[in-house]
């Protein structure tokens, strides 16, 4: 068994065939969390898990890329792009609260930090992270952390917001992109660290995922996005994250089955599924 645990079937790329890829994937035990960022695909997110009875969960929450309306084209790696249009949401506590309170939802996500498209509202980000995690805090719920090129300020709000230290402040830190350094900061405050296709075809994040302690690391697609090897440039989908995990194998010099057991059972104590 896996457990993809960002995945984003409720996105418009898999508006005609989402229960078909979502069958697939449970057809081969694989379960998965489908994750929001604004407010239609955090309600998606909540639809799909509604539908079925085991093995499909949702997590909701406004990406802080949907806080200022543009034009994006978003650099994956060297070889992948997306171009996407983003509106300006006004995060609504109440909206996402109402979403939050049905029992499939197992995170509050994903919320965060993004500098790689917008370094003119980093304020407005920071004050939407906090309130979104204020509402984590509400439903005692874990939070799903987006971070790009933004972890040094991730990792100073954290620091200061009084849960850390006084409550379990339970996260898992996204695509992880940072470094080995960043890492240990976030370890040491007892989050995860999720890891998807990228690690098929990068070496950036080989030393984090042969350091880390197996127990505190999570696998993910992020799907339709950051297909991995040997599907590079098709649709992703959470059937794929059987190839991350052959990846983690690989680089800790163990087997597949260790990493499914422990990264499923990570999974399970996080999201408490």
């Amino acid at each position: 068994m896996l457990i993809d645990t960002h995945a984003h079937v409720n996105f418009i790329a898999y508006k005609d065939d989402g229960d078909e890829v979502i069958k697939r994937a449970l057809k081969e035990n694989i379960w998965m969390i489908n994750v929001g960022s604004e407010k239609d695909t955090s309600r998606r997110a909540v639809e799909y898990a509604k539908k079925y009875s085991e093995g499909v969960y949702a997590a909701v929450g406004l990406h802080p890329i949907h806080l200022k309306e543009q034009e994006a084209d978003a650099q994956l790696d060297e070889y992948e792009s997306a171009e996407f249009k983003t509106s300006a949401e006004k995060f609504d506590y109440k909206y996402y609260k109402s979403l939050a309170q049905n029992e499939k939802v197992v995170a509050i996500g994903e919320i965060g930090l993004d500098y790689y498209h917008n370094t003119a509202n980093i304020d407005l980000q920071r004050e939407v992270l906090l309130e979104q995690i204020s509402l984590a805090d509400e439903f005692k719920k874990p939070i799903i952390f987006h971070c790009r090129e933004a972890h040094n300020d991730l990792l100073a709000i954290l620091k200061e917001w009084d849960l850390v230290g006084n409550k379990n402040l339970r996260s898992v830190i996204h695509s992880y992109s940072g470094r080995w350094s960043q890492a240990k900061l976030y370890l040491e405050m007892g989050f995860y660290l999720g890891f998807n296709g990228i690690i098929t075809f990068a070496r950036d994040y080989d030393k984090v995922i042969k350091q880390m302690p197996l127990n505190r690391l999570v696998l993910e697609t992020d799907c339709p996005y950051l297909t991995p090897i040997p599907f590079r440039g098709k649709r992703n989908e959470p059937a794929y994250v059987k190839y991350v995990a052959q990846k983690v194998a690989e680089l800790r010099g163990i087997s597949f089955e260790e990493v499914a057991e422990t990264t499923t059972a990570n999974a399970k104590k996080l999201f408490n599924i």
